[in-house]
């Protein structure tokens, strides 16, 4: 853990120090533009995927595969920052896809994977966030909501759903897993490392902004008990027990990880967990800020995902794989706008 820690001190000051000379450089025209210009990129997690309408709309020839919709927390914090400031409006630019993983911000191109209405030879793939976003010198604000699915959390729930189910621990296969398979400390350490060229880039590539990095929520309990193992609707067969692991040596353990990355890069981190708390996946309808494994979406969202043997429509519910509702994207979006605020005004 110390060479870890020294290792990424090193790299990180290496970046910060490219940075700084990149910094001494004219900076353009930054925020001398009729409108702040903030763009959003991300995961499933700022996306959206079935909170709303989709962004585009259903049928409209530019839909991307990308699951973005209209109450996810990008477009709830475009609509509350209509009036900041007078005169000078914030234009929202948002290229979060679901499935994105941490390269697919700056480097790689991602084939969507948007199980609605996908075109007979699927989605096409898409350039990499930044150049979507089109980051430069004029952009003001970027925020990022990226990592999960580079460990990948979501593989991961299902994994623990299959050990659970025959009675095994995923804790342990995680912890001692076979081979060619990487240990939950060498999937932290890759998404370290990962996480430090991505922010590289996008300091990069947007030079004047001021870089957000978005957390994720308390999906999962404090107490894991609480959680009914027969309930698809919660976080079904996951064991009691590999439910506090991966609360702790998982889900903690990524947002530490973008925490402490922002802090050495200068940016802000928004933590939403902490707010969130109380609100997870085992909670009932009305007080759950995130649907479990199956739960309640907008009627185009399906009940059924390609490649897996998940049926949520034998409980009349769709596919949510425990993503936020509307009620945990706007928590999200009163924290982001926060910070949003507060970094223009730095400006």
């Amino acid at each position: 853990m110390r060479h870890r820690v020294s290792r990424l001190r090193t790299r990180a000051l290496a970046v910060g120090l490219a940075l700084a000379a990149s910094s001494l450089l004219p900076s353009g025209s930054a925020g001398a533009a009729s409108s702040y210009e903030w763009a959003a990129l991300g995961d499933s997690y700022t996306a959206g995927v079935f909170v709303g309408n989709p962004q585009p709309a259903l049928g409209d020839a530019s839909r991307d595969g990308c699951d973005r919709t209209e109450n996810a927390y990008p477009d709830v914090v475009d609509r509350e920052l209509a009036d900041f400031p007078p005169g000078k409006p914030v234009r929202l630019t948002n290229v979060s896809c679901g499935g994105a993983v941490i390269s697919d911000i700056a480097t790689t191109r991602q084939t969507p994977i948007s199980p609605v209405q996908p075109p007979a030879n699927g989605w096409p793939s898409v350039d990499p966030q930044i150049k979507r976003a089109g980051l430069g010198e004029s952009t003001d604000v970027v925020t990022i909501g990226v990592g999960g699915n580079s460990l990948p959390f979501g593989g991961m729930l299902l994994k623990c759903l299959e050990q659970g189910a025959a009675g095994t621990s995923c804790r342990d296969h995680y912890t001692n897993p076979p081979a060619g398979e990487e240990s939950i400390g060498e999937k932290l350490a890759r998404v370290q490392d990962e996480y430090i060229e991505m922010l590289a880039a996008v300091h990069q590539a947007a030079p004047n902004a001021k870089i957000i990095t978005v957390g994720y929520p308390a999906v999962l309990p404090d107490d894991s008990s609480a959680c009914n193992r027969q309930s698809l609707t919660e976080l079904g067969s996951i064991s009691h027990a590999d439910i506090d692991w991966l609360r702790d040596d998982v889900l903690k353990q990524l947002n530490n990880t973008i925490k402490r990355l922002a802090s050495f890069f200068g940016d802000r981190y928004v933590d939403v967990y902490s707010s969130s708390v109380g609100h997870d996946a085992c909670q009932p309808v009305g007080t759950k800020w995130v649907e479990g494994i199956c739960g309640d979406a907008a009627d185009y969202w399906p009940a059924k995902l390609p490649g897996t043997v998940l049926n949520c429509g034998l409980i009349n519910k769709r596919a949510t794989l425990v993503h936020p509702n509307a009620a945990g994207h706007a928590n999200t979006a009163a924290h982001v706008e926060r910070a949003i605020r507060i970094a223009l005004l730095e400006r």
